[in-house]
Order: structure tokens, then C-alpha cells, then sequence
């Protein structure tokens, strides 16, 4: 086949080699084109107004990674971009606006698109905190303990936390915020909340960066709390065995979903039956100035 047409609200993406198998399963080109144009309506609520990189794989899953961030010469001109700063000059990331991007991406074998935890009208001020919790040897229990530990910790101080698999490893634990902190103040709270859930189990979790000095512990990730970071959308496929999804669940779902539960040939069904769990999310946005004075209080009470 020398291409095909996909349909995205008013425009029509070629993709071009759309037999070409990209992931497990033969999972073409085509087939995860038309994935991201059935899901786009759900997912573009997390990805929309935000710095993208393109996580491609032309050849395949047992072909060369790319990891790309600037948008290439011969991109369409309607696909939105934004120019960020970088160390010695700046790049022009695509903004994955609308269900015609995120098509055109997946044409250009862009498994996952990777977005930043702000938005384009306001890059140094995130509206997302997050942590990225994989288990040490595979122990999904002490991951699943972990998580439910950092929830109450973040209730505690009046922060709301939500949860998805990330497809890969782990879970990601997301809180919404009102975008009045900076980067440096999410970044310190981050880390700050990480050390008091890890002085509530000692033996179990940590925040040593060092692998060799985790001895076996499960490291409370907050690192990407930062500017021109980038993490994995809800809905968005991954380059594994399977074609998993990371995907927004219910808490109470955790003791029973792992991180590879849902994929590209089971979460739209997941979505028809349950509909989105992170429906409404942006009404749990809060600032972080009473959070910040309630986990001093716990820290100094700690001490």
C-alpha cells in the first residue's frame, strides 16, 4: 500500500507506508493512526496547549528510537508549535491541538507523544505535579502501598491526587494545580512531600537518587517536577510487547489493575463502559499555599 487516508475532523491525514508493522500483534501504522483519531476526544484534554516530543520508531519496535523534539521542515504548516528556550537556543515543539495532530504524529511513527506539565501561554508555571512510581524487583505490592501512602499524605495537606497506569513499568500519581507556583516552589514541594512519605515507611521507600544506596527500596520519583520535563499522557500507546496504555484509574481499582492492564485493543471498551476516570479533573486545581504550610507543620512535628 502506498498510502492511506484518515479522517480527523476536518482534515485528511495520509499516512504514508500504512501496512508498515510498528508494535506487537502486527500493529501497523495504520492501525495506530485510526487509534489516536477514535481516542483524540478523550485524550486531547491532556495534551492540548502543551510541548510535545515525539517518542518515533520508523522501523519498529526492534528498530531505531528516536526521540524528537523539534519539528522537522516538511511538517504541515496548520500543525501548531511553540518555541522554548533551551540551554544555548531554542527548539519548536509541536502542540498537539487537535485529533489531526495527534493522527499526523502517529503517520510519522510517533508511538507515544510525550507532554510537558505546563502549558504554551505560560511555560514556567505548571498546572500538574507528578511522581512516577516503579516497583523495585517487580513488587506490585509495595508499589501499590507506596501509592496509596502518598495519596493520604497528599489528602493530608489538602492536595487531590489521581492515578493511571503508565503502560511501562508503574504508576503515575498526577495532583491538578491553579498554575500560581512556579516550577522551583512545585519542585520543592515535590521533593518535600517524597521525604515525609519515605520517613513514614523507612524500610520500604526512599528518595536516595543513588541506586546502589536504595538497597532494594522503592525510589518516590518526583524529578520530572520540572521545567521542559515531559511525561506520558492518559491514552497515549506505548512501545512495549502488547501496545499498552497508560491510562487514568479509579483508586480503588488500584489493588486489582497493573501497570500493562489496559491496551490499544482494550481500553476504548474500557472507556464505553466506564467512561474517563480523570472526567473533571481541572475542578481539583489548587494552589500550593495552604498545602505548602500544612506539610511544614508535619515536617517540623517529624522532626
Amino acid at each position: 500500500m502506498s498510502g492511506v487516508v484518515v479522517k480527523a475532523g476536518r482534515r485528511s491525514i495520509e499516512i504514508p507506508n500504512p501496512d508498515k508493522v510498528l508494535l506487537d500483534e502486527g500493529i501497523t501504522k495504520a492501525d495506530l493512526a485510526g487509534y489516536y483519531e477514535r481516542i483524540a476526544a478523550t485524550m486531547l484534554p491532556y495534551v492540548r496547549e502543551r510541548p510535545a516530543h515525539m517518542d518515533r520508531y520508523p522501523d519498529g519496535l526492534d528498530g531505531e528510537r528516536i526521540v524528537q523534539k523539534n519539528v522537522p521542515g516538511y511538517f504541515p504548516d496548520w500543525i501548531e508549535t511553540v518555541r522554548v528556550r533551551k540551554k544555548g537556543g531554542s527548539v519548536d515543539h509541536p502542540v498537539c491541538s487537535n485529533a489531526a495532530t495527534l493522527v499526523y504524529l502517529a503517520g510519522q511513527a510517533t508511538v507515544t507523544p510525550h507532554v510537558w506539565l505546563s502549558r504554551v501561554d505560560d511555560l514556567e508555571h505548571p498546572d500538574l505535579l507528578i511522581w512516577d512510581l516503579d516497583p523495585p524487583r517487580d513488587d506490585i505490592g509495595r508499589l501499590r502501598d507506596a501509592a496509596r501512602l502518598l495519596r493520604d499524605l497528599l489528602e493530608e495537606i489538602n492536595l487531590a491526587p489521581f492515578l493511571k497506569t503508565t503502560g511501562s513499568r508503574g504508576f503515575h500519581l498526577v495532583v491538578p494545580l491553579d498554575r500560581s507556583a512556579s516550577f522551583d516552589e512545585t519542585r520543592e514541594l515535590a521533593r518535600d512531600v517524597s521525604r515525609a512519605a519515605a520517613a513514614r515507611d523507612p524500610d520500604r521507600l526512599t528518595v536516595e537518587m543513588r541506586k546502589q544506596k536504595r538497597r532494594g527500596r522503592l525510589f518516590l520519583d518526583w524529578l520530572r517536577n520540572a521545567y521542559a520535563q515531559t511525561a506520558v499522557p492518559p491514552y497515549a500507546v506505548r512501545a512495549r510487547p502488547g501496545a499498552p496504555v497508560a491510562t487514568p484509574i479509579e483508586w480503588e481499582e488500584l489493588g486489582r489493575v497493573e501497570s500493562q492492564s489496559f491496551t490499544i485493543a482494550n481500553v476504548e471498551r474500557r472507556l464505553s463502559d466506564r467512561g474517563d476516570p480523570w472526567r473533571g479533573l481541572w475542578r481539583h486545581a489548587r494552589s500550593l499555599g495552604e498545602p505548602r504550610r500544612r506539610l511544614d507543620r508535619l515536617l517540623a512535628e517529624a522532626d
